[in-house]
């Protein structure tokens, strides 16, 4: 099947009008309701959320304590400034908080301090948290997703709240996403799509997930693109090795030639890459959104995290 025409759908996402710039970030539409943040039963004998300061409890029992609100202005300044020396617009960064494994308090204080795109590793950790922050947060999920897990995540989220998945690197689930993205739509009166991104792994270790750079990315996306009509292949996402800069170079060519196979300007795709200790590279490099957790949130505690 042929790629749906962009205008039977409701747009999910526009461009940030810099004439001048070759990296403008697609952007999604946030719906506009908003209900007020909660604690969950969970989590409810915990303190209200009264400062900008949360303890964290680590599996050696210390208590750590998280300046988040500091953290997050630090960060949101180090990638200004890293846009600023690479001559690119204030705002064509996107930067996701990457919030796995951490408490609703610690991303109800992120959304105090204006935060809003959130990005998760689990499916079940992101279906719990966004039933408990507003509705015009923006969740990414960007860890590996099993495909029979990709119905309910869609269905639970709601394609309104669900921003992007970003680790697809294969057809089955894919497919998976579509079909659940098309009995979503069967309800609706304003047809929409969901956003994808192509997980490549540049960097060729058997412990990344992702599809091989060259022709197997250009195949993937010509199979998804004629197969899956419900889904927007909006750019390509990668983890990369540490201290290896090369990875951000070859997923720029990899966007190259997704562009041709999709027929359309490279700086409209995006590019997810780069984390807590190379964002600033990533950026350098032609980052259009970049995932930071630990530098806002603090260590992760492996001690807690759900089976994948």
């Amino acid at each position: 099947m042929g790629r749906i025409a962009a205008s039977a759908f409701m747009s999910l996402r526009t461009t940030i009008p810099f004439s001048a710039y070759h990296y403008a970030i697609p952007s999604r539409e946030l719906g506009l309701a908003l209900h007020s943040p909660f604690v969950p039963s969970a989590v409810s004998s915990r303190p209200a959320i009264t400062n900008n300061a949360m303890s964290a409890s680590t599996s050696s029992d210390a208590n750590i304590e998280v300046d988040i609100a500091s953290n997050i202005a630090s960060v949101r300044q180090r990638i200004d400034d890293a846009v600023s020396a690479n001559g690119r617009p204030q705002g064509s960064v996107r930067l996701v908080a990457v919030s796995k494994t951490k408490p609703i308090e610690f991303l109800q204080v992120a959304y105090k301090n204006g935060q809003r795109y959130f990005g998760e590793n689990y499916a079940q950790e992101l279906m719990t948290k966004a039933n408990h922050l507003p509705d015009d947060v923006s969740w990414h999920f960007i860890g590996p997703l099993q495909s029979n897990k990709a119905g309910p995540l869609v269905k639970s989220v709601g394609l309104n709240k669900l921003a992007c998945v970003e680790t697809v690197s294969t057809l089955k689930l894919a497919a998976k996403l579509n079909r659940a993205v098309e009995s979503m739509n069967e309800d609706l009166v304003d047809k929409k799509k969901l956003g994808i991104y192509i997980q490549v792994n540049t960097s060729g270790e058997e412990s990344k997930s992702g599809v091989s750079p060259g022709g197997e990315v250009a195949d993937l996306v010509k199979k998804i693109s004629e197969e899956c009509p419900w889904l927007s292949i909006d750019g390509l996402m990668t983890i990369g090795a540490p201290g290896d800069d090369s990875s951000f170079d070859t997923l720029r060519l990899c966007r190259d030639e997704v562009s041709v196979v999709l027929d359309c300007d490279p700086n409209d795709l995006e590019l997810s890459m780069g984390m807590s200790g190379d964002f600033e590279v990533a950026i350098a490099k032609g980052a259009t959104s970049v995932r930071v957790g630990s530098t806002i949130f603090g260590d992760r505690d492996y001690s807690s995290e759900p089976a994948n």
